[in-house]
């Protein structure tokens, strides 16, 4: 037969057991809340598409008529101004879109500006 002596110290240390293993588990193992794995997962989604769509601005930038003569003005640009510039030129709105993504154009303008004349 179990007394009650016996049980109140196993059930304490049952209960100390599961609160230091929850933080052991969330502080070094790695362990998420749901939610903040879904905004994880979110951000990284969002990261991968600028990502992708950057590189396809670059190009739309490179084969227009008047590539030359944009690469200078865009040179002349402050970086605040850049973004801007990639904008309202129109590199930066992919087909089927009807806007600029100004994440994308940030990326793209960066990518504009590392590209070798």
């Amino acid at each position: 037969m179990v007394s009650q002596s016996n049980v109140m110290p196993a059930l304490g240390g049952a209960v100390a057991g599961a609160i230091g293993l929850a933080i052991v588990g969330f502080s070094w193992g790695g362990w998420v809340t749901a939610s903040s794995a879904k905004t994880a997962s979110a951000k990284m989604a969002a990261t991968a598409v600028v990502d992708a769509l950057a590189p396809i601005c670059v190009k739309q930038f490179q084969v227009s008529p008047d590539f030359l003569m944009k690469q200078a003005e865009f040179a002349k640009l402050g970086t605040g101004d850049k973004t801007s510039f990639v904008e309202k030129g129109g590199w930066a709105t992919m087909p089927g879109s009807d806007k600029a993504d100004t994440k994308v154009a940030s990326a793209c303008s960066t990518l504009i500006g590392n590209l070798k004349v």
